[in-house]
């Protein structure tokens, strides 16, 4: 039985991408576009979320469709320039394919947003999968068989958890070290510099359970004639 091929699925936002510096000035856009008042600092302290919740916040009921609307047609002209890569963010994803592994992202944040950032900042995906939050992260982790997720969130290790995969967490977004394991994060991790070493261990670790189960496996199958002490055969003295 040969080893489950790899996939990894990672976050976006404040885990591959600083894109604070970025989203501040797409909010500060949003704001001088619509007369509203958007505490821009406040906004981007608590990524991770759907735009449409932050938005909440700031509009009525009634203006958030038009307002996310409109950030959104706002985001490519402010909001790609000024996001840098995460340090350590090419260097986990190559992790993944050096072991001959899948890195997909999976994130809240609209699927074409996600692409330009990840072209902008030279970072390469086997998969992206935009407007997924939470929970429903699942449904993309599930889809490409992912036996880890890596995200900052506590939504993300929920999203992680809901799939049956390892939450692997880095404590570089709004949630600290403590709120990520008490949501259940399997590992957390002070940034993503510390992934490749670790994912090395996983996938070891991972290969000698398989081969342990297989070994095991092969105990239980064998025939008991085939193990059975043979019967000296009697001779013929006459």
């Amino acid at each position: 039985m040969p080893i489950p091929a790899l996939t990894v699925g990672f976050d976006l936002d404040m885990t591959l991408i600083d894109s604070r510096p970025g989203i501040k000035a797409a909010y500060e856009a949003l704001a001088a576009e619509t007369g509203t008042y958007i505490d821009v600092g406040l906004a981007i302290s608590r990524l991770g979320p759907p735009l449409e919740q932050e938005l909440a916040y700031w509009y009525p009921a009634e203006r958030i469709p038009a307002a996310a609307e409109l950030y959104r047609s706002l985001y490519p002209a402010f909001a790609i320039g000024p996001t840098l890569a995460m340090p350590g963010a090419a260097d986990a994803l190559a992790a993944v394919r050096r072991l001959g592994g899948r890195a997909i992202v999976v994130s809240a944040k609209n699927q074409p947003h996600v692409e330009t950032h990840l072209t902008h900042l030279g970072i390469e995906a086997d998969a992206v999968i935009g407007g997924l939050w939470a929970e429903a992260k699942a449904e993309a982790l599930t889809a490409h068989g992912a036996t880890v997720y890596v995200g900052d969130h506590t939504g993300d290790v929920r999203g992680a958890r809901t799939a049956g995969a390892l939450s692997v967490a880095v404590a570089t977004g709004p949630c600290d070290a403590t709120e990520l394991r008490a949501a259940g994060a399997d590992l957390v991790l002070s940034d993503l510099s510390g992934f490749p070493a670790w994912l090395e261990r996983y996938t070891a670790d991972r290969a000698a359970s398989l081969a342990r189960r297989l070994c095991a496996a092969a105990d239980r199958s064998t025939p008991a004639a085939a193990t059975a002490k043979p019967t000296p055969m009697s001779m013929d003295t006459k």
